[in-house]
């Protein structure tokens, strides 16, 4: 009986490397969802071992702009430095940040019903400064600057807040535009805004040419590298009672993907 290492080691068929990226994108402080740094060493590692691709499988509807610029590029850079081809295959969606993951890949590929696009920024949150007046209660804020209560919630929105809001908007959109340009290239129908915000299901966003085709990854890589290809995943694994789902972070964390999913979501 061999040793499954040594069999590894000797097995000379090629070998594709499948990265899962499956979550919202959130910063290095949040356990649960998708960063750079958790990332990091998972990505490396598989493009340590020589594969002859690598494939990302993707289900993401997005988040931090900023930790999926910082993973979409530690992926190209990679790449570069590898001469790996990448392929991006996305499940039920990749959305906003999940597609900025996806044109890390050299060509995109979906199901026809997977979720694409959602090409834009967002900032949202409420305002209570009306229910606060209802019951009596006084809003008192002290600070030492102008502008550091921006957009306080408990107070009517003002509208020089809202200027300074999407003065931070308009160049993060623009980055994610430029990032899917740079990427996408002449794949790009003509004549049509797709940086609006709006996304679409797998075939339209074929043709619209945020997709390369409709295709599932393990057929696909077989059809491209040949049917003795063998798969090397990577995923990061998580602690042991967020996996559980035991603590009160852990519910949160799964509350907030769930909804962040379903913006995108249909059922069957």
């Amino acid at each position: 009986m061999r040793i499954p290492v040594l069999s590894r080691l000797l097995s000379r068929k090629p070998r594709v490397a499948v990265i899962r990226l499956s979550g919202t994108i959130g910063g290095a402080g949040r356990g649960g969802g998708l960063n750079d740094a958790a990332l990091a060493p998972m990505i490396e590692r598989a493009f340590r071992r020589k594969p002859v691709a690598v494939a990302l499988s993707i289900n993401s509807p997005g988040g931090s702009p900023v930790q999926s610029s910082l993973i979409a590029a530690r992926i190209r850079r990679l790449a570069g430095d590898k001469r790996v081809p990448v392929h991006a295959f996305v499940e039920d969606v990749a959305a906003s940040g999940g597609y900025w993951l996806a044109c890390a890949a050299d060509d995109i590929w979906a199901d026809d019903s997977s979720i694409l696009g959602s090409i834009g920024v967002i900032s949202a949150g409420f305002g209570f400064h009306q229910l606060i007046d209802r019951w009596g209660i006084e809003r008192r804020v002290h600070t030492a600057g102008e502008s550091k209560s921006t957009l306080d919630p408990f107070r009517p929105e003002r509208p020089e807040d809202v200027a300074r809001l999407h003065n931070i908007l308009e160049p993060i959109h623009q980055a994610f535009k430029d990032h899917v340009r740079a990427r996408r290239g002449g794949r790009l129908a003509e004549g049509r805004d797709l940086f609006t915000g709006e996304f679409w299901a797998g075939r339209e966003a074929v043709a619209l040419g945020l997709a390369d085709g409709i295709g599932h990854l393990v057929p696909r890589m077989k059809q491209v590298y040949g049917d003795k290809i063998a798969f090397d995943v990577h995923s990061v694994r998580r602690p042991l009672l967020r996996r559980l789902g035991v603590s009160a972070e852990a519910v949160l964390d799964a509350a907030e993907d769930r909804a962040a999913f379903d913006r995108f979501g249909t059922r069957g």
